[in-house]
């Protein structure tokens, strides 16, 4: 997807406003996303150094790119005349002021009481499923409440870009409230106890605010950055089908404002919500972004992403949350070397970039590379060490050496600094794990999918912590929602089987199972699917190709079953994986897996009158050293049978 060079110019224009627009309204994490991209268009298109001033207006005009994006006349006039309370505002905020920024435009606070639960309720509306439907034209109110909190009235003439950063100001000051009264992390105060307090008054304000100004179906006179803060003031609220429909609006009307797209993405829950989503969304590059991060967050490694973001390098060639999205595609499609690689290479080229660096610090600790570990954490730590990505690299660091103490330390450090960065929820879980405190396990797991429901980690964390309190139909519900987040990954499917058989659903195990061998030789499903005609997928499957665990544990539930000779055949596929049959593919060798099926499958044969064959494998279990006495003694009693009934050995 190639770009004249007016839509360059108009794209660049757009997103040097949108930097402007998010720094004004304190949205910095969206106006650095913005502005990095500002800055990956290739090298030729970006600088000048020829010293030649000729795109420089000579009349001192405004750039364009400098122009407001506001065209209401009146939005104009208020803002201009504010212009001496919002700068003092803004640096007030700027210095983490909150309550003071909100007081130059609202001098009366909003009620800082804890709101009744029924407070933050809104009225039902139903998901979108088309654009008009979502903005719903027959709205009479915007939300109901069994107690509403007293409403201050609002200046008559104010801005909307000043009511932002107010209201805004407002949020974050109760952010921080519920920060320091949750205390310890995993306290008694932590987590949905404490709540922010200032939620049910923005939300209160801004119902009324947009109620006097015709409601959800009026975009008229809206700029999208108050719809976006209702939208996550409602996000908190849990009110998840109303807030998608504000954040919905928002991107709309105001389509640069990354913030606002990753809430909208917190809400897709799967491909056929994204499907159904990218009707209402607006139809431009914006909505490639969209794509592509609602897709790695759902594990999708299809053509489309890859060529969405093949289109999108061609214009942000030097684009590090480009980079990054590559490095991930390749991650979660368990291409380690080559994610590596990119990884490395992005961090060649943004040696002080810590974005996404825990995810780097994961595939290291998968792979493992303990050397780069190390130099990654020193890289991160003489950067910043009070960044959460920081201390999520050094726990895992620590775990790789087995520190695990060191480790969760290091990650509770991360939350301290961010209590919804999600990954060192997970990744402290993994550490409880290693220590066997289950329950703090559970709860650090359960924290990660409050943040994010996505997180199939998380998920298979809960599924192992049940499993560890011999709860298994609780971790056969969690395995389940791990498997269904990725589908592709055997480990998911296996762990599902073992928990259908530890709940004795023999059938379902078996399925489950199986479902983990489709997964992990990538035997093609269609072909193979257990609902065909042919009574085994896998009747066609070959040597050194398949997991011997699985297959043991398939012949196992046939035994179980007392299929005899299904599971005998389970039991040779698991010896053919001893010598690979396929060119190219490597043998693994004698496991004790495989000498466990050896020695299941020489009692079979010895209970079929099968004399030679029970003959051969004893021998080879002699020789394999596991559970030599009883091969010696299927032995001695074959050759007494054999002698018996005069057959030659």
């Amino acid at each position: 997807m190639a770009l004249s060079g007016v839509q360059q110019q108009e794209l660049q224009d757009q997103l040097q406003q949108a930097v402007t627009s998010c720094n004004e309204r304190c949205l910095y994490f969206a106006a650095k996303w913005s502005a990095e991209l500002l800055n990956s268009f290739s090298s030729s298109d970006t600088t000048d150094d020829d010293g030649s001033d000729t795109d420089v207006d000579d009349d001192g005009d405004t750039p364009a790119a400098s122009q407001p994006s506001n065209h209401d006349r009146r939005e104009s006039r208020l803002e201009a005349r504010e212009t001496p309370r919002f700068l003092v505002a803004k640096a007030f905020f700027d210095c983490r002021e909150y309550d003071r920024c909100a007081a130059v435009f609202l001098p009366s606070p909003v009620p800082h009481s804890t709101p009744a639960p029924l407070s933050l309720s809104p009225t039902k509306l139903s998901a979108p499923q088309k654009y008009d439907q979502a903005f719903g034209k027959s709205a009479k109110g915007l939300r109901s409440h069994a107690a509403r909190p007293q409403v201050h009235p609002l200046p008559k003439k104010l801005s909307q870009k000043s009511l932002f950063l107010a209201l805004y100001a407002r949020y974050l000051s109760g952010e921080k409230r519920k920060n320091e009264e949750s205390e310890t992390i995993l306290g008694p105060a932590d987590g949905p106890v404490t709540a922010n307090k200032e939620l049910s008054g923005i939300l209160a304000t801004l119902e009324e605010y947009f109620n006097t100004r015709g409601g959800i179906q009026n975009m008229g006179n809206s700029q999208g950055w108050l719809d976006y803060l209702y939208g996550i003031a409602l996000l908190k609220t849990k009110s998840e089908s109303l807030a998608k429909q504000w954040l919905l609006r928002s991107v709309n009307l105001q389509p640069y404002n990354w913030s606002a797209w990753l809430d909208l993405a917190s809400l897709i829950g799967s491909a056929d919500e994204l499907q159904q989503m990218s009707e209402h969304i607006p139809r431009n590059i914006m909505a490639l972004f969209f794509h592509i991060h609602c897709s790695q967050e759902l594990y999708q490694q299809t053509p489309e992403v890859y060529n969405s973001l093949a289109q999108l390098q061609t214009i942000f060639p030097r684009s590090a949350w480009l980079q990054q999205q590559n490095a991930l595609l390749h991650y979660h499609a368990r291409d380690h070397e080559t994610a590596a690689q990119l990884f490395e290479a992005l961090l060649k080229d943004h040696p002080h970039r810590l974005d996404g660096m825990e995810i780097y610090s994961n595939l290291l600790y998968v792979l493992p590379n303990r050397p780069k570990l190390a130099s990654l954490a020193a890289m991160a730590s003489n950067t910043d060490k009070f960044r959460p990505e920081t201390n999520c690299i050094l726990g895992n660091y620590y775990s790789l050496i087995s520190e695990h103490e060191k480790a969760v330390l290091h990650f509770r450090r991360a939350l301290t600094l961010d209590r919804n960065f999600q990954a060192a929820w997970t990744l402290m879980g993994h550490e409880y794990i290693e220590l066997k405190n289950t329950q703090a396990a559970i709860e650090s797991y359960r924290r990660a999918v409050d943040t994010n429901r996505k997180d199939y980690r998380a998920w298979y964390g809960l599924g192992q912590g049940y499993e560890m309190l011999e709860c298994y139909s609780y971790s056969l519900f969690y395995y389940q929602r791990a498997a269904a987040l990725c589908q592709g990954d055997p480990k998911m499917w296996a762990a599902v089987g073992n928990a259908y058989s530890k709940c004795n659903k023999t059938a379902n195990a078996i399925q489950a199972y199986k479902r983990a061998l489709v997964v992990g030789s990538q035997i093609d499903t269609a072909a193979s699917s257990f609902g065909s005609a042919n009574p085994d997928p896998l009747a066609h499957a070959v040597g050194g190709a398949l997991d011997p665990q699985i297959l043991y544990d398939i012949a196992s539930l046939y035994d179980k079953e007392s299929q005899w000779d299904e599971a005998a055949a389970y039991m040779e596929l698991v010896l053919a994986q001893e010598e690979g049959a396929e060119e190219g593919v490597e043998g693994l060798g004698v496991t004790q897996v495989t000498s466990r099926a050896r020695l299941w499958l020489a009692r079979w044969c010895y209970g079929c009158g099968d004399w030679s064959r029970t003959m051969e494998l004893a021998n080879e279990l002699c020789q394999d050293g596991v559970e030599v006495e009883e091969a010696k003694g299927l032995v001695r009693d074959v050759r007494a049978r054999m002698h018996v009934e005069g057959v030659e050995e």
